[in-house]
């Protein structure tokens, strides 16, 4: 029987890789984003997840805050191949964001010396969350890029970043930032006696700990007067190009019970934020066993004993087999409509090399 075509990426020009942690999420990224560029692709990988694993999975230097590229030397690359990653930096992605987008420069000024958005910009995971779309949304509008791989962090902080754009823009239209941004006379006009109690508090609170928050959160939200209408804009724009039909979201997986219940419920918290699932990736399945009786044919000179552990040992992983089956049979049962499977089988040993993630992107096989 002819094998079954590796997973096809030639139609799409969005990859999110997304599972639980430790099912091997990140190797298949680079696997897939290595294989795509060598078929002759121009493709940029990117990591939301702060660990150094795709960096390191890729041979490169985990310091690095820039766009790197892979050498593909001795791979035997096609014509037109190239090979970038890069592991986002939230700070300096906001950062050349204000740069860009700021009206002016004493604006750009004021908001990048300022107390608030310093915190804000390094300390919340929302904000990382955010701006790890803005970053992709700028490989994306880079005409000369064919491909972009995805490889987000663990399931639940995925749904967070997947579910960023629409809190940005939820955010964007809330009375929070009316409130906070608006002037006294502008107050006592346009909001209720609730609104001005709370600001009435805030600056009780300024006041009796000297901490001038208020002032300096109404400074940080003025700065950002004429730049919200195009924060929202990119979060809409975001938040399409993860929906959008060339755009292809794989659940990678193992063969393990309880991974796939993981991956289960993790495709029905994606269905509910109307995303769709196009392919759950099996990673490290069990390679096909011999028979019990190859062990008589093959070892007919073994001492007796050792033909019996031959044979527990080989008892043993038919046992883990059938698990396996049974796991795989009750995630083909739960997969969501027109998705595909597809499964890599375990190499054995943890991949070293360039070399190893082709191995692995090129056993991928439909299952």
């Amino acid at each position: 029987m002819k094998p079954s075509p590796t997973l096809e990426l030639g139609q799409h020009r969005l990859v999110i890789c997304l599972g639980p942690g430790g099912v091997g999420k990140t190797t298949l990224s680079a696997a897939l984003a290595l294989n795509a560029a060598l078929a002759g692709r121009a493709v940029d990988v990117m990591t939301v997840d702060p660990a150094p694993r795709l960096l390191d999975a890729l041979g490169l230097g985990s310091g690095h805050t820039s766009i790197q590229s892979v050498p593909l030397a001795g791979l035997g690359a096609h014509r037109g191949a190239r090979l970038r990653a890069l592991k986002l930096d939230p700070k300096l992605t906001f950062d050349r964001l204000i740069e860009r987008h700021a009206p002016n420069a004493a604006a750009r000024d004021a908001i990048l010396a300022n107390r608030i958005y310093r915190n804000l910009s390094t300390a919340m995971a929302g904000v990382a969350d955010y701006m790890a779309m803005e970053q992709l949304l700028e490989l994306h509008r880079d005409a000369s890029t064919g491909l972009i791989v995805l490889d987000t962090p663990p399931a639940r902080e995925a749904i967070d970043f997947l579910d960023a754009p629409r809190r940005m823009l939820e955010l964007l239209g809330s009375r929070a930032i009316t409130l906070l941004g608006a002037g006294r006379s502008a107050m006592r006009g346009r909001f209720s006696m609730l609104d001005v109690a709370a600001r009435a508090v805030l600056s009780a609170f300024d006041r009796l700990t000297g901490l001038h928050l208020l002032s300096d959160v109404q400074t940080f939200v003025r700065s950002f007067d004429g730049m919200y209408a195009g924060f929202a804009d990119r979060a809409a724009q975001a938040q399409a190009l993860v929906r959008d039909a060339d755009t292809l979201v794989v659940v990678v997986t193992t063969a393990e019970l309880e991974r796939v219940d993981q991956a289960c419920e993790f495709i029905d918290a994606l269905a509910a934020l109307g995303l769709t699932v196009g392919a759950v990736a099996v990673n490290r399945m069990m390679t096909p066993l011999p028979a019990a009786s190859a062990i008589d044919n093959v070892a007919a000179d073994l001492p007796a004993p050792l033909k019996r552990k031959l044979k527990r040992n080989l008892d043993d992983f038919a046992a883990l087999r059938r698990r396996e089956t049974a796991a795989i049979d009750h995630l083909r049962d739960r997969l969501p409509p027109r998705a595909i499977m597809v499964a890599a089988p375990d190499l054995g040993r943890e991949p070293r090399n360039l070399a190893d993630l082709v191995e692995i992107a090129r056993s991928l096989r439909r299952h």
